[in-house]
């Protein structure tokens, strides 16, 4: 889907050109901001922008939001924010959006630290432990599609997480204890090194036995970032290091979940996954003229996995180097702002499996965004992106000899933005996306197909947001459509030397609707409430499952809380999130029962007295029990548990 680069660029040329012509261009008075490309505001347009300037669905969790929450790792704190589904195998969650099964989630929302992508080459799901809570400034979640700006992955939504800057000197202790013998440690420093010359350096370690049995793991991360901040130019560079180890509890049938959900598999006894990740990243940016400013990021990221799971052994090694030059342009015009983001993405990566397997896969992208100011309260964007994917595989089964795939993509966008009023908005939007298959996915299909498709999709959306003092209330509409959708058949024939039925495969077209209402109210200045509901309707619209929804999809879900600031000192925050009825991942012909909807209510009392804080956090109150995944087969069904009730007590100090 999408439009050729020809049409693009000539559609983007006529439509800057007339808005240009209409609105006179001058050039920004010296008390005018200029533009901004700082990666904080990645998601949202990669350039700071205001929420409510945005022709889409975007939501921002603050540190006050983080800090509310009592949360102590990701999943708790996005759990049923923004129409997020969790999926967890008990090896690391993924977050679904948009409509998305389990085994999908990770390769269809995007996932960034600082504008870094944590997606992987290959199916291996981004690692949400990569970075601790207490590292985190705010977290932005775009709903809905992004392939213009992001390009590959970012079909049902974008997350990013921004890391806590310099900006201040301070340094802060964490210590953390609770159920299934669990104990964190955090710590964080930053500060001035000269007027222009700043750091921040974080470290975590993490010890647990979960839920499962024989599921313990083990987890530490450093990070630390050295900035250079003038009136003109930023300059920064940072390094991580990340180390997991964890035990693998396996799947359970469905008498042996029913009988004791903390059982490990009898098969699992000797299956672990230990994971060592390195990341370095650099970045410089200049105000060019009082109009544009350049910039350019380089990262690159080393990965090694040994593996264990159902008695075999192996390993992979992956690295991903990415350099992402881009431009930002500021121009003041009659009417208002014109915007324009520009820039290209490269990203090598490459992928080795010790049983035969490996990949070189090399993307190269252009994209131009542009915001147009039509009147004072009422502006469109359009874009688009380019992008290219060529693969160098080799699988001892599949392709001994080797195979090079070349493929490419390409997304069009437009949205129309209108402020009525400066507290509210209405917004539309169209947008294609796309995502190139996996390594993993292009060696193990059924035998004569060589190289899946790239799975293409469209989006449309329209919202209104209404922002007041008391009140924020956000409401969409979106249709999603997928051609070539990249999934696991389990009824495709067997590839070549595989050493299980099914495939990877094209799937047939489908399809999602969906709304979404959210109201966020505060009663009194101390006392808040919300509420969130999210439908999707998702679905097979072609090929023998034509009507059947699509696996793993709950078609409700939502979330409530409540927060009240008994003093000063105490504050009270409950949740309770939903989850619908939804059928078992890869029951695509919806053979089997849906299973049963539940729902999680969570408890945090906090504390903050100068420079003290404690937080007492209950997860699952009522204990309940549910699949955190699960996954259908002819030869037996397979269940993963979800955490039971826990208790989790921490307590800081900030220097």
């Amino acid at each position: 889907m999408g439009s050729k680069p020809t049409k693009i660029s000539l559609s983007l040329a006529t439509i800057l050109g007339l808005s240009i012509w209409g609105a006179p261009v001058y050039a920004a008075p010296l008390n005018e901001p200029v533009a901004n490309v700082d990666d904080t505001m990645t998601v949202i347009g990669r350039s700071d922008k205001s929420v409510l300037n945005i022709a889409t669905n975007v939501a921002v969790l603050d540190a006050s939001d983080i800090e509310a929450s009592g949360a102590t790792n990701l999943v708790q704190l996005l759990r049923g924010r923004s129409g997020i589904q969790v999926s967890d195998s008990n090896s690391g969650a993924v977050f679904a959006m948009r409509g998305f099964s389990g085994e999908q989630a990770g390769q269809n929302t995007l996932v960034l630290i600082d504008g870094r992508r944590l997606n992987n080459i290959d199916l291996a799901a981004p690692n949400l432990d990569a970075i601790a809570l207490n590292q985190i400034e705010r977290i932005e979640i775009l709903s809905g599609s992004a392939g213009v700006l992001y390009g590959d992955q970012a079909v049902g939504g974008v997350i990013n997480i921004i890391t806590k800057s310099s900006e201040h000197a301070q340094a802060g202790l964490q210590v953390s204890a609770g159920s299934f013998d669990t104990t964190e440690y955090k710590g964080d420093i930053s500060g001035a090194i000269t007027e222009q010359w700043r750091y921040v350096a974080a470290a975590n370690y993490k010890e647990t036995d979960n839920f499962r049995y024989h599921n313990d793991s083990e987890t530490g991360s450093v990070f630390g970032r050295l900035d250079y901040q003038s009136e003109q130019a930023h300059f920064y560079s940072e390094a991580g290091y990340f180390d997991n180890h964890r035990l693998l509890a396996g799947g359970l049938s469905q008498a042996e979940f029913s009988v004791n959900p903390r059982a490990a598999a009898l098969t699992s006894s000797k299956d672990y996954q230990h994971e060592i990740t390195t990341s370095v990243r650099s970045g410089y940016q200049q105000q060019a003229t009082k109009n544009w400013l350049l910039g350019t990021d380089v990262s690159y990221t080393d990965s090694s996995t040994n593996t264990t799971n159902s008695g075999f052994a192996g390993d992979n090694q992956r690295s991903q180097l990415s350099i992402t030059p881009k431009a930002v342009a500021t121009f003041a015009t009659a009417k208002g702002s014109l915007e324009i983001v520009s820039g290209i993405d490269y990203h090598l990566g490459e992928s080795e499996f010790s049983w035969g397997r490996s990949n070189t896969q090399t993307q190269t992208a252009a994209y131009v965004q542009a915001t147009v100011p039509l009147a004072t309260n009422l502006s469109y964007v359009v874009g688009g992106r380019y992008a290219k994917a060529e693969d160098e595989l080799v699988d001892g089964s599949a392709y001994p000899n080797g195979v090079e795939l070349d493929q490419d993509a390409k997304a069009f966008e437009l949205g129309l933005n209108y402020r009525p009023s400066a507290s509210q908005r209405f917004y539309l939007r169209a947008e294609d996306n796309f995502r190139f298959a996996k390594v993993d996915e292009q060696a193990y299909t059924s035998a004569g197909v060589i190289g899946l498709k790239p799975q293409t999709g469209r989006s449309y959306e329209a919202g209104w947001d209404l922002m007041l003092a008391s009140h924020v209330v956000k409401l969409s509409l979106y249709r999603l459509s997928l051609e070539d959708e990249i999934v696991f058949d389990p009824s495709a024939p067997k590839p070549n030397g595989g050493f299980f039925d099914g495939a990877n495969v094209n799937a047939d077209a489908s399809r999602r609707y969906g709304a979404s209402a959210n109201w966020n109210w505060q009663l009194m200045p101390d006392l808040g409430f919300g509420l969130e509901y999210h439908y999707v309707d998702a679905e097979f619209t072609q090929g023998p499952n034509k009507g059947k929804a699509l696996s793993w999809v709950a078609a409700h879900s939502g979330r409530s809380y409540l927060s009240y600031d008994i003093s000063d000192a105490w504050q009270l925050y409950t949740e309770a999130s939903y989850t619908g009825e939804r059928y078992l991942g890869g029951d695509n012909a919806n053979l089997e029962p849906e299973l049963d909807s539940y729902v999680l209510g969570n408890l945090a009392l906090n504390y903050r007295q100068d420079e003290w804080s404690a937080s007492l956090r209950l997860d699952n109150l009522f204990d309940e029990e549910y699949a955190s995944a699960g996954f259908y087969s002819a030869w037996g069904n397979s269940f993963y548990s979800g955490d039971g009730r826990s208790i989790r007590l921490t307590a800081g100090y900030r220097f």
